[in-house]
């Protein structure tokens, strides 16, 4: 089932080592991310849940005997399979009774509703996340420093990004969906204010098939696109809806914001927790994020133009796109993402910690003037940290939005976003 005209992707690579080590593979992501394109890349046969012609045949034969969808060439693609929970216990069944691994692909756009199946799937079914296109995988990352390349001690480094203030605001824009990338300026801006109009008025509310109230789904969305890449907390967020005239509770903000997650929109960024020399106080509250950062711009019906005008709404976005970008380079080398502050203040925007203990601090600033107070910060950083109980930081980084990668005398790494990748 491949595709001609299919951008590769870095998690190509994931799904099919994936594949050869398990009977089926969930890949788990936001609505228009390339899941479904990236499965029919490796699948042989493929059941489309939201096929309009077929759903409800399928729908009737997932409750007669779910076996028979299972049928045909592996690995078979099983697109959507939440529309029909019971098709995740017929493939942990059937991968059971065949002892064969890459046998299922499924996607899902949402996570189903609590106790929607019996069984967890571990050791049978892998999952993967897939988020939108990093900058990398869209042409606009030149990727000649790589990310797995600074856990393994590059003693030197040397690149021009050609990438421009105003390109990286588009970028920011635009967002990193595939069906964007390579369309007309106009087309490609469209396509985050639809994403963005399907959550409100529909997607937030299927995943639970509980209904919410659309302008109240808008607000908190505006509200987290005001404060991302921040640790506001739950109530600065409520009196920012509050503000609005719009009367909200502490459990709807709740319940709203679950489901946000559930339907892979909002991606918080968990706070890091490393062993210190001393027992300075680590702020545990995880930083507002999307999975794309042109979510923030739709809502806020801003475009690049209007954030070129707002320098500091401009470092912050610059920050959720680094973050997103970063957190797709990591998850290709087994890694996760987090970020650090202490009650001193003293904070990394973006730790990278790869499952075999390496680590590498990271702080994001849009322009040049920043950079020495962000080196001497994650210098810092690295004073705190227990040695004896941690290993060193691999690397420390300043990811900029200017154009040159270069190495500083005191080791701190200097990388535009335009240069990176996995």
């Amino acid at each position: 089932m491949a595709q001609n005209n299919y951008i590769s992707r870095i998690c190509d690579n994931e799904l099919q080592d994936a594949l050869s080590s398990a009977g089926a593979v969930l890949i788990e992501g936001a609505k228009w991310c390339g899941k479904t394109s990236t499965a029919e890349n490796l699948a042989k046969s493929a059941l489309l849940m939201q096929d309009p012609d077929s759903t409800k045949s399928y729908q009737q034969m997932a409750d007669t005997k779910p076996s028979l969808l299972l049928r045909g060439a592996t690995p078979r693609l099983l697109d959507e399979w939440q529309e029909t929970p019971v098709l995740w216990d017929a493939v942990r069944f059937e991968v059971d009774k065949r002892q064969k691994t890459g046998q299922f692909i499924l996607t899902g756009s949402a996570t189903p509703i609590d106790n929607a199946t019996r069984h967890t799937g571990t050791g049978r079914i892998a999952r993967m996340m897939m988020r939108t296109m990093s900058l990398y995988e869209s042409g606009e990352s030149n990727g000649d420093i790589s990310l797995i390349n600074l856990f393994n001690d590059v003693q030197d480094i040397e690149s021009v990004s050609n990438l421009s203030i105003e390109q990286i605001a588009f970028c920011i824009c635009r967002g990193g969906f595939p069906a964007s990338i390579g369309k007309a300026d106009r087309t490609a801006l469209r396509m985050p204010v639809d994403y963005v109009e399907a959550i409100v008025n529909n997607d937030v509310s299927r995943v639970d098939g509980v209904d919410k109230n659309p302008n109240k789904v808008r607000l908190l969305l505006r509200s987290l696109a005001r404060n991302i890449a921040t640790t506001a907390s739950f109530q600065t967020i409520l009196d920012d809806v509050e503000a609005t005239g719009e009367s909200i509770s502490d459990k709807t903000i709740s319940t709203y914001y679950n489901a946000l997650r559930r339907i892979f929109v909002a991606e918080p960024l968990p706070a890091w927790l490393p062993r210190l020399r001393s027992k300075t106080a680590i702020r545990t509250s995880p930083k507002h994020h999307f999975v794309d950062p042109a979510i923030a711009t739709s809502v806020m019906r801003i475009n690049q133009g209007m954030i070129l005008k707002d320098f500091e709404y401009f470092g912050l976005l610059f920050e959720a796109l680094c973050t997103r970008d970063i957190r797709i380079y990591a998850q290709h080398n087994d890694g996760d993402v987090f970020h650090y502050r202490d009650k001193s203040g003293l904070e990394a925007d973006l730790i990278v910690q790869l499952r075999d203990g390496r680590w590498g601090a990271i702080e994001v600033k849009m322009g040049s003037r920043e950079i020495e107070k962000a080196a001497e910060n994650l210098i810092k950083l690295t004073e705190k940290i227990n040695t004896e109980k941690m290993r060193k930081p691999s690397f420390l980084m300043v990811v900029t939005g200017g154009q040159f990668a270069f190495k500083r005398k005191d080791g701190v790494y200097i990388v535009p976003l335009g240069c990176l990748k996995p």
